[in-house]
């Protein structure tokens, strides 16, 4: 035996000895797949042994066996009809009290002229033209554009591109006009509904709120029904889309086989701040034109012809706190001009909302292997006063796709990080803040066409919805894609250039 032979060790030292690295050789994913396949299914495989145990004792039944089980029953008149009568008695309850479905036809985002195209570079010069802001101030809003996540091409009314701006009533009725009908008559055309068979109608806009009622005008324009039950939303914040949403949900359960006719957004054109508040110019950078309409039905037959179905919706109102209620309000500053102001708490307040709102939306939507890890670290850290982080659930398990207000780069942010979601999830949002700005109750429905131009949509996907608004109010509805939506077939704002997204879209884009 050779020298290095004999001394190499037969046994080697426990220093030599290593265990494997389990996350280098376990993929932990694939744990958490299983752990979740397990729970979700637990159910189903604990009661397997009991099937199988009942197959086997039915099959060894013979004629003899169900004859006199049928005389048993013929002798037991009473207990049968009692049985009967109580099953018919439930069933029919269950039937008349269950709600019914609610669809959504189609939707249609209103996309406006080229001519109002605004970038950022022309809001920067326009401001300085129109002579109300300071130096200051004009800083302050090249800053908070050049990190808002808005890129060159989102739109602004005539009036405010004008100069001198012209904010005035008729001028305010023309965008609204031009908004609500553009996205109507698309819907219309879409759907080939007639606007005579619309039994609901619902229309929400925060600032604006004429006289007659923005409902009214499209009602008048459109001649809808004498009978048409209507609702006009105002003063409700970017989250009142969903809010509309909600409504007509519940009016669909007490007016059967109609349809509802949602349409949601924002005014700019009287909501302009022309003042020098910092916490009031914030809502200049960011908010721009949009708006969208969507068809709902609770009519069976339009199930096969419908886009989603509507499975919740949650709201979440936190108007009782002080701080949440005062966070965004519109008000006057001290030289009398009139604005939306921005609290620095807005932040903090949404976050605490959204806790809220998934506490409450969770249960609902999250698998059983999810609930059980949450309430499992709720209980290690409230009652047995473990020093264990609260555990957060994967709300990828529960949604194929995220509907996340555009309200601006922060509140995008924050989201993606508390809801641990990946820059493919968070790609709608984020392109629709880029493309269209902020557009209020309506961004929400630019996100889902995105999803649909981009063929992502398919039969049985989940979508959640999720947006803030004045209050201080979370909302969230979660609707399913009763079929595949084929982009070859859509029309939306995105299909003529959805080719050019994603965008890569800097922190800092200088002007």
């Amino acid at each position: 035996m050779s020298e290095s032979s004999a001394k190499t060790p037969l046994v080697p030292s426990s220093t030599s000895r290593k265990l494997p690295d389990f996350k280098q050789s376990i993929k932990l994913k694939y744990v958490k797949l299983g752990y979740h396949i397990l729970i979700t299914h637990g159910m189903y495989l604990c009661l397997t042994p009991l099937v199988a145990v009942s197959a086997a004792q039915l099959s060894t039944f013979s004629l003899r066996d169900l004859y006199v089980l049928w005389d048993h029953l013929r002798f037991n008149l009473i207990f049968v009809i009692v049985c009967s009568t109580l099953l018919v008695f439930l069933s029919t309850v269950y039937f008349l009290t269950r709600p019914h479905p609610v669809y959504l036809l189609n939707f249609s985002c209103y996309k406006p002229e080229n001519d109002r195209k605004c970038t950022r570079q022309i809001f920067m010069e326009r401001s300085r033209l129109e002579g109300s802001f300071n130096e200051d101030s004009l800083g302050f809003q090249q800053k908070i554009l050049e990190r808002s996540g808005l890129g060159e091409s989102t739109y602004l009314p005539e009036a405010v591109l004008r100069v001198p701006p012209n904010p005035c009533m008729a001028e305010a009725r023309k965008e609204a006009e031009a908004v609500m009908f553009g996205a109507i008559d698309e819907l219309l055309a879409k759907t080939s509904v007639k606007p005579k068979d619309i039994g609901i109608l619902v229309v929400n806009c925060s600032l604006f709120n004429p006289t007659p009622s923005l409902s009214a005008m499209i009602v008048n324009h459109y001649k809808l029904r004498g009978n048409i039950t209507s609702y006009n939303l105002g003063g409700m914040g970017c989250s009142a889309g969903l809010i509309s949403i909600d409504l007509a949900k519940d009016l669909l359960q007490v007016h059967p086989s109609t349809y509802a006719l949602v349409v949601s957004m924002e005014n700019i054109t009287l909501n302009w701040y022309f003042g020098n508040d910092k916490s009031m110019l914030l809502s200049n950078c960011l908010f721009r034109m949009g708006g969208a309409a969507i068809l709902l039905s609770n009519k069976s037959s339009d199930r096969r012809r419908s886009k989603y179905q509507l499975l919740h919706t949650v709201r979440t109102h936190k108007g009782a706190d002080d701080k949440c209620f005062t966070c965004v309000t519109q008000k006057e500053d001290p030289n009398q001009k009139i604005g939306v102001s921005l609290s620095k708490d807005l932040m903090a307040v949404a976050g605490d909302a959204l806790k809220t709102n998934i506490t409450t939306l969770g249960p609902l939507v999250l698998p059983m292997s999810e609930q059980f890890l949450f309430f499992a670290t709720l209980i290690g850290r409230k009652l047995l006063k473990m020093k264990i982080k609260p555990y957060i659930p994967d709300f990828k398990m529960a949604f194929e796709h995220f509907c996340i207000h555009a309200g601006g780069r922060a509140v995008l942010d924050e989201l993606e990080k508390n809801l641990q979601l990946s820059d493919w999830h968070m790609e709608p949002s984020r392109m629709t803040l880029y493309r269209f700005g902020n557009t209020s109750s309506s961004s929400l429905w630019y996100e889902l066409a995105y999803s649909e131009a981009k063929g992502r949509i398919k039969k049985g996907d989940r979508t959640w919805q999720i947006a803030f608004g004045s209050g201080f109010k979370c909302n969230s509805a979660v609707w399913k894609a009763l079929r595949t939506i084929s982009p070859a077939k859509e029309k939306n704002p995105w299909m003529d250039e959805i080719q050019n997204f994603p965008v890569q879209v800097a922190r800092v884009a200088v002007i």
